[in-house]
């Protein structure tokens, strides 16, 4: 009985433990700190961002989109930016896009001998494998100056200014949120390079419902030296980070550092025209009607991009040390994943190859050698 009892206890404390882990709090995501009030439970499932570098405006565009789940009707982000930003929701369609342009390539490879699996040796089956820095604020600002504030959606944005990262704690504050003290010392180098802040709060236009699922995606816009994805804030998150980034450059991209986590993998790298949404965010495209409309006078229509999909892990979000500072490559040098479908070799998509061989190849043999045997009968008969 004692022994039904404890095994009961470990099974109540296992599903405990995994209804943790889903709700836990993420007091950071790959680009910033995730803040929810303090009766409430938030978690970022998965953050994909789409990076547009401009070398010759020194003009960087980050599109951002995050799959949340929890239980908080408002939670606050906060992401530094080197210099002057601008907001505004971005297209949903974006994704879609670049998810089909870097989808992985399918190709078919075919066996000759029979696999686990193949007849004789079980039912059928396939098996897939794959092979492998802006502006100082001026001196009378106050410790914390709001640039502008609107509502995007279920966004309520504030642009930030700040000197000092307790002062800017107790805006949020102020504002109904509470900053953890630990990110007040995280923001600080930030404050010494005269960084500023988009501090957006996530409550939705629906009164009382929860931050739940994939949610609009928003588009900053600021200038800055060299082309940078904020990720210092994530040492805080209690939980691993998953980051998935796509980079539209003149040039194939790559991080010039790992920050702490894995090394980032490549998972697409080639060019691709600026049309649709991807058109209409770079300025290059004249939109599809997709809600990727262009931008009259901004840029060369029709001009071709280099997109570099990147995908990164921070098993140990802790270990981060810095921002991921993008740099072009060597080498213009595109990939693609390509995905293998073993399939048995067949004739007319049933038969076998193997087993017409292991039939027919002794079959002929034997005819052979009995025409043989027949003629020298003959031969000799005569």
């Amino acid at each position: 009985m004692r022994g039904k009892q404890r095994i009961l206890g470990l099974v109540v404390a296992l599903l405990a433990l995994q209804l943790g882990s889903l709700i836990s709090p993420a007091y950071a995501c790959g680009c910033g700190a995730m803040i929810p009030d303090r009766a409430s439970r938030i978690g970022v499932q998965r953050e994909t961002s789409v990076v547009h570098w401009d070398a010759r405006s020194r003009t960087e565009r980050i599109v951002m989109r995050f799959s949340v789940r929890g239980t908080a009707r408002e939670a606050a982000w906060i992401m530094p930016v080197p210099g002057r930003a601008d907001v505004e929701l971005g297209d949903p369609y974006l994704f879609e896009e670049l998810r089909e342009l870097t989808a992985p390539e399918h190709r078919t490879r075919h066996y000759f001998w029979p696999r686990s699996g193949d007849w004789p040796f079980g039912g059928g089956g396939d098996s897939a494998a794959a092979p492998a820095p802006g502006a100082a604020p001026d001196a009378a600002a106050p410790p914390v100056g709001v640039v502008g504030r609107e509502r995007l959606g279920d966004f309520d944005v504030a642009r930030l200014t700040a000197t000092d990262p307790d002062a800017l704690r107790d805006w949020l504050d102020d504002n109904g949120f509470e900053l953890p003290e630990r990110l007040s010392g995280e923001l600080r180098p930030y404050v010494e390079q005269k960084w500023e802040y988009v501090a957006v709060r996530l409550a939705p236009e629906e009164r009382g419902a929860a931050l739940y699922g994939t949610l609009d995606p928003l588009r900053i816009t600021f200038t800055s030296e060299r082309p940078v994805y904020p990720m210092r804030l994530s040492r805080l998150a209690a939980t691993p980070q998953s980051l998935g980034l796509y980079v539209l450059s003149e040039h194939r991209m790559e991080p010039r550092g790992t920050i702490g986590g894995n090394a980032p993998e490549v998972t697409y790298a080639g060019e691709i025209a600026a049309e649709g949404a991807v058109g209409e965010l770079t300025g290059r495209g004249s939109g599809d009607g997709n809600g990727g409309g262009g931008r009259e006078g901004d840029g060369d229509r029709g001009a071709r991009l280099f997109l570099t999909a990147l995908e990164q892990e921070f098993p140990e979000p802790g270990r981060i040390d810095g921002d991921h500072e993008l740099r072009a490559a060597r080498a213009d040098t595109p990939y693609r994943q390509v995905v293998l479908h073993d399939r048995l070799l067949t004739i007319g998509g049933e038969v076998p190859v193997w087993l017409v061989t292991a039939v027919g190849v002794p079959a002929a043999a034997s005819a052979l050698l009995w025409g043989l045997r027949r003629r020298r009968a003959v031969r000799s008969a005569a």
